[in-house]
């Protein structure tokens, strides 16, 4: 299904494309400067013989677009029209008859949380009973210094799936890691972002004991005995993690550079990091000053459950960073505004602390005292709210339990309400659960529904870790995203990488069929499953929207910035199931080539994008988030 681009040169592709380009499709005139509309000079750039998602409502079928020196669409149209843009310099690239369409906006990302995990090994998210983790184990410790590293050296294993021990239900503690013959601390962090286990050489280090006391937003597991067990969820995780040393800004930088760049062979041109402090800014920088810096980010600025209490001091922080970093001398490429929120956990057993509006199940059918966690109230986030959106701040919750998402809902209705604001563009991310009477209100308040699809799938955690303990009438409203599309919501798409593996094209197919490459069956497809137009614009067009930036991407359109991609087949006719296998030619941001596929960094860019789509799908969204949120950073600092 792939057709070969030719390899894209920065100058005079016209003698690479052949003479077909200029003499074929784009018409006999196309290799004059003079064809060139009056007062406007040849384009950079010109596509065609392509079929063309515009992303826009309505409008004729497009082959064809020019691309300015100014990183604009000059025009889009049929070939033989656009060849007055055609002069001697101009690179004209054949797409094969295969889909040129605006680059996916990622809504709720962690790259650099994608970029520090890969420095450490992984688990990926296996099952394994005990006995075959720590053979596991003591593979990496051997991996990462043997007897050299011992005693002091920490062992960090990332995306441990937090439901995968084996047989199921087998409980982590400390003393299965105690049995390996080390005396090293070892730190395994949840693939969903949400739980952390160790062992007792680590708790002992942390000063984690029975009388320490849960933080807010965190929870120390205690057994029976009131000792700690060595799991620790969400905001607790942070007692330990601030132990495990830093690895080297240049380690990091280089990191981050290849998970961008991986970013851009998948065909994602804007990322809202939902996870940021100083030192993922003071990251963004040096990478925007090592000139590796390829997407547009708008970095979402962390607030934790206490300083959501105090508006006034949260607000004062958020504009220190931006004045820091994001204003004329700030970093190139990020453009500030959002703030973000955990209102909850995560809804898979064991952990659920995902916030309910009805009590967890007990496996058998029935209600336990559990509701799980409201981190912040409906009262506070919307007093912090309006603090924010009087500021010309947007706001991103974080809500996964049907509560958390009333509890986000009814705080942007006090914000509106005292404010008067009509469109400050707030969101919620997640949406794993929503309650029917909820529907109307994103519409009716103008909240983005910022949702990642690739979840929506049969497979253990929406099943096993699920069902049992929420029951099939609450089951039912699982991603619930045709009925927030039915009542008028806007859709905006995130992947939450590295809570998965980055699958771009997968997670649109699984938006589509509710199964996606790994899924073991349909979840609610006849309910739920969306159109393959919804789904191409809620991760273009829709989270444009979501990030004020529709006036400048998310359609190609004449007079937007030329954020662009050309696939390796059409995706608005191919059979749904091979959307999953889409590759990426060229990635394009503001008219610069970011991806090209056929550059020795363009080809081992891609090749690594085929190897995470061709893998098993990770068992880390049970991992992070109890579940699935690793990345999502709801623990420690560093998460969903």
């Amino acid at each position: 299904m792939t057709s070969p681009l030719p390899h894209l040169s920065r100058r005079g592709l016209l003698a690479a494309a052949g003479a077909a380009g200029a003499a074929g499709l784009l018409g006999p005139a196309a290799g004059s400067a003079s064809a060139a509309p009056p007062g406007r000079g040849p384009a950079a750039l010109v596509l065609h013989n392509a079929r063309v998602f515009t992303g826009a409502e309505s409008g004729r079928p497009v082959e064809a677009v020019a691309v300015g020196r100014d990183g604009t669409i000059l025009a889009t149209g049929e070939g033989s029209a656009l060849r007055r843009f055609v002069g001697r310099d101009t690179d004209v690239v054949d797409a094969g008859g295969n889909t040129v369409m605006s680059g996916i906006h990622d809504g709720h990302v962690h790259p650099l949380g994608a970029g520090q995990r890969s420095l450490s090994p992984s688990l990926d998210g296996a099952e394994t009973t005990v006995e075959e983790l720590r053979e596991i184990l003591g593979g990496f410790l051997a991996d990462t210094g043997g007897a050299a590293a011992e005693p002091d050296r920490w062992l960090v294993v990332e995306d441990w799936n937090p439901v995968g021990l084996l047989p199921t239900g087998t409980v982590p503690n400390h003393s299965m890691l105690d049995a390996l013959a080390t005396r090293r601390p070892i730190a395994l962090v949840g693939g969903d972002g949400h739980n952390l286990w160790v062992n007792q050489r680590a708790l002992d280090i942390a000063g984690v004991t029975a009388a320490t006391p849960d933080p807010v937003g965190g929870q120390v597991v205690k057994g029976p005995d009131g000792q700690p067990t060595g799991v620790l969820k969400d905001d607790a995780q942070g007692l330990v993690k601030r132990h495990i040393p830093e690895p080297s800004r240049a380690e990091l930088v280089a990191a981050c550079a290849r998970v961008l760049d991986l970013a851009a062979a998948s065909g994602i041109t804007t990322m809202m990091d939902a996870l940021v402090g100083r030192h993922e800014l003071e990251l963004y920088r040096a990478l925007a000053e090592a000139g590796k810096l390829p997407q547009r980010i708008v970095p979402a600025i962390r607030l934790d459950a206490e300083e959501a209490k105090d508006p006034a001091d949260a607000l004062e922080y958020a504009r220190g960073l931006r004045r820091e970093y994001g204003l004329a001398d700030g970093v190139p490429g990020l453009r500030f505004g959002m703030i973000k929120v955990f209102l909850d956990g995560v809804i898979e057993h064991p952990a659920q602390t995902a916030a309910l509006l009805e009590p967890y199940l007990d496996g058998n059918g029935k209600p336990t005292q559990n509701r799980g966690e409201l981190y912040t109230s409906a009262a506070d986030y919307g007093r912090l709210t309006a603090a924010f959106n009087r500021a010309g701040w947007q706001m991103h919750a974080h809500g996964l339990g049907d509560r958390a998402v009333r509890a986000a809902l009814d705080g942007y209705a006090y914000a509106r309400r005292v404010t008067g604001l009509r469109d400050p563009r707030n969101a919620v991310a997640h949406l794993q659960l929503v309650d029917p009477a909820d529907l109307r209100r994103f519409a009716q308040l103008g909240v983005a529904a910022c949702m990642q699809l690739q979840w929506a799938a049969k497979d253990t955690w929406t099943m096993e870790a699920l069902l049992p303990y929420i029951g099939p009438a609450r089951h039912r409203w699982m991603y619930p995203a045709r009925s927030l599309e039915k009542a008028g919501a806007r859709l905006t798409g995130g992947s939450d990488w590295p809570v998965d593996a980055l699958q771009v094209w997968n997670q649109l197919r699984t938006a589509i069929d509710r199964q996606g490459a790994a899924g073991e069956g349909e979840l609610y497809r006849e309910l739920e499953g969306l159109s393959r137009t919804s789904a191409l614009r809620m991760h273009t067009a829709g989270t444009a929207w979501q990030l004020r930036q529709e006036g400048l991407t998310g359609t190609v359109e004449q007079g937007k910035a030329a954020d662009l991609v050309v696939l390796d087949r059409d995706v608005t006719r191919c059979p749904v199931a091979d959307l999953s296998g889409t590759g990426v030619r060229m990635t394009l941001v503001g008219g610069r080539v970011v991806h090209d596929a056929e550059s020795p960094a363009g080809r081992a860019a891609s090749a690594r994008v085929a190897r995470a789509g061709s893998g098993p799908r990770p068992a880390s969204y049970a991992a992070v988030h109890g579940g699935r949120h690793r990345a999502c950073g709801c623990g420690g600092g560093a998460g969903a």
